[in-house]
Parts: C-alpha cells; sequence; structure tokens
C-alpha cells in the first residue's frame, strides 16, 4: 500500500518532504498546498509537473487520494491544520517543533486522543534515526555506559541577518515560537531527553546578541536536571560565524559517547573494554582496550544522497518508520507525546530566562492538561 500526502505548506522545509515523498515507493503526493499558489506551482514542478496544487486545506482533505498530511507551515500554524486533517480522518506528520508551546499544540491532543484507533500522528525529530543516534541510545538501554551522570549539548550556528529578514514570520513568538533554541536546536534537545529520559528542572538565560529586528533570542545556555539525577548543560546559538557543529556528549561512570554534526566521533564502555581485551568482542584480543571503540559499534552508516544532502536522508528515514506505523498500527518512533515533552522543555528554558529562576517542566504541561510523563 503506497501512503498518499497532501503536503501542506510549499516553502524550504516542504519542498524538501515533497521531495523525499516522491522519491520513496512506499509514498506519494497527492496534492500541494499553499495559500501562495506558485509557490505550490514551483514545488510541483520540482516533482516533475503532474502533481495537482491547490490553495485550499478543504478542498486538499476532500479528496480521496489523501491518506495522510505532511504540515510544513510556520510553527505557530501547525496546530489548526493538524485538528482538521485529524478531524477529516487523516494520518498527521508535523515538521518540528509541533507547535509554539504546550497550549497551542494541546488541540492536537485532543484532537489525536479522539481520532480512531490506529491514526499515526508524528512529529519530524529525523535524528532519533541517525545510525550515531541509534547506537547511542541502544548503549544507554543496555547499561554499557553505566548510570548516565551527565550530558553535554550545543547547537554552534550562524545565520545572518537577512535570514531572519527574510520572512515575517522569522524571529517572531507568534509563529517562530523562539529562536536558536525553538527553531535550531529542539532537535538536540529531543535527542537529549531520548538519550537522558524524564527532565524535572531547568534554569536558563538568554540573549539577542548579534541580529536586530527580532524578538527572539539567538544565544541560549541551561541547565537541565533529569528525573535520574543526571545534569546536562544546554546551549544553542546562531551567532556563531561563520558556522559551527551540533555536538551531543554523553557521560556515564561505565562509558562516554559523543555525536558530532551527527557522526559518532568517540564511544567507549567498560563493558566493552573487558570483552575486547578477553578476545570476546568480534576482535582480535591483540588490539587490547582501546579508548575509542567507535569502529567497533557504528554500522555502516547510510551515506547522505549526493543530490539532495543529509537532510533528504534524515527526513527519508524517518518516513519509512512512518510508513511502517502506518501500515501496521504501531506506535511511530517519534510520538506526540515525545514532541509536547521536548516543547514543554524548551517553553521551560523561555520561561526560566524570563523569571529568573528555577522552572518544572512537569508544572509546563500540567498547566494545559497535558500528563507528564
Amino acid at each position: 500500500m503506497t501512503v498518499r500526502f497532501a503536503v501542506v505548506g510549499c516553502g524550504v522545509i516542504g519542498t524538501l518532504h515533497a521531495e523525499v515523498l516522491a522519491a520513496d515507493p512506499d509514498t506519494a503526493v497527492s496534492v500541494l498546498v499553499d495559500p501562495d499558489i506558485a509557490a505550490a506551482d514551483s514545488v510541483a514542478a520540482r516533482l516533475g509537473g503532474a502533481t495537482p496544487v491547490t490553495t485550499s486545506l478543504d478542498a486538499a482533505l476532500a479528496r480521496d487520494d489523501v491518506d495522510a498530511v505532511a504540515i510544513c507551515v510556520p510553527s505557530g500554524a501547525h496546530a489548526q491544520i493538524a485538528v482538521a486533517a485529524l478531524q477529516a480522518g487523516r494520518h498527521v506528520v508535523v515538521e518540528k517543533p509541533v507547535d509554539v508551546t504546550v497550549e497551542a499544540a494541546a488541540p492536537i491532543a485532543a484532537a489525536a486522543a479522539a481520532a480512531p484507533e490506529g491514526t499515526v500522528v508524528t512529529v519530524i525529530s529525523q535524528h532519533r534515526f541517525d545510525p550515531a543516534s541509534v547506537v547511542v541510545r541502544d548503549a544507554i538501554s543496555a547499561g554499557r555506559f553505566g548510570r548516565i551522570t551527565s550530558a553535554v549539548a550545543t547547537v554552534s550556528w550562524w545565520r545572518s541577518q537577512s535570514y531572519y529578514d527574510s520572512g515575517a514570520w522569522r524571529g517572531t513568538w507568534e509563529l517562530d515560537g523562539g529562536g536558536a533554541l525553538m527553531n535550531q536546536g529542539v532537535h538536540t534537545v529531543d535527542l537529549l531527553l531520548w538519550f537522558l529520559g524524564t527532565p524535572v528542572e531547568v534554569t536558563a538565560q538568554t540573549g539577542l546578541l548579534a541580529h536586530e529586528r527580532v524578538e527572539v533570542e539567538d544565544t541560549v545556555a541551561a541547565v537541565v536536571r533529569f528525573e535520574s539525577g543526571a545534569l546536562a548543560t544546554l546551549h544553542a546559538t546562531t551567532a556563531a560565524y561563520p558556522g559551527l557543529s551540533v555536538r551531543l556528549q554523553v557521560l556515564g561512570d561505565a562509558g562516554s559517547a559523543v555525536i558530532d554534526d551527527d557522526r559518532l566521533r568517540y564511544f567507549h564502555s567498560k563493558e566493552l573494554a573487558s570483552a575486547e581485551a578477553a578476545g570476546d568482542a568480534g576482535v582480535s584480543a591483540d588490539k587490547g582496550d582501546r579508548s575509542d571503540q567507535t569502529a567497533l559499534v557504528l554500522p555502516a552508516d547510510e551515506e547522505a544522497d549526493p543530490a539532495h544532502g543529509p537532510m533528504f536522508t534524515g527526513h527519508a528515514r524517518q518516513y519509512r518508520d512512518i510508513v511502517e506505523a502506518i501500515r501496521t498500527g504501531r506506535r511511530p518512533g517519534v510520538t506526540l507525546d515525545d514532541a509536547l515533552l521536548a516543547l514543554a522543555t524548551v517553553q521551560a528554558v523561555y520561561e526560566s530566562a524570563r523569571t529568573g529562576a528555577p522552572v518544572r517542566v512537569a508544572d509546563v504541561l500540567a498547566a494545559v492538561n497535558v500528563p507528564a510523563p
């Protein structure tokens, strides 16, 4: 069964979704939706020119060849479209973040709860499907790092002033929901939670240091305390010229790992070192206790499609998971609850920076009756 999508929003990210869906034999683009018909026509041309276009979401949802809706509009408009799609009986895929606040996203949760069993509602967090992320998550789950004690997550990017000036919605609380953390860093927040578990409390500071005519931050630094007791530092900026990497270090009392720009750069486990030294790790014993075991644990990676790049590959990996979830009725690899928890963590960072006080993530969720994990 080919899963047929309406892609709503034909900007940069909508174009990416449409191209990923069109390239996979298990998915298809039935219709492109954008209030700017020229934008929809432009994406249709990239797909070969035969894909129908419309300015009307209602018209797209009235079609009998739409199984799912991919929502690729500015973040602050996600909920309205997601609710309409769910009420029309469609599966829903939302580009990150799920919306700009937990309060704004609450109607999606309500509509998802009322939807028929087997309806898939998911949010794009494609880095969960990177081979490096899977290796680290599996190692944590297997106890290879012992007790996870801390993590260091940093997103050190550069965005020019022209980037923020390129769209009236960019850098606004209403439609962007935040700056360097919400827009650029939310993927890293999601991985941090996937690795370390339930966040309890956040203390943070933010600043607008290198840009003008922007409502939101371009730099944020926070400390997150987790239910396990682990502590993490979280840093995101769009003011790091010319743009550095995204780096996530996971540190435990029996092992550690480093992911840098989606690649596993370092991995060491005391357990694996012992097995390796004894010749039980699938390698010759004379290699001994190497400090970097990356080559032992990392499977052959899928190379990014040279015609599209790593974002295409990452989204394609997640869409394969989404299609399987739709076909089998299982939970997707990224659930709506996962997305709400990441959003609540970001919101707690902003609230802490605004008030100068620690903020409990559960309180952010409780404000709109979204249960804490």
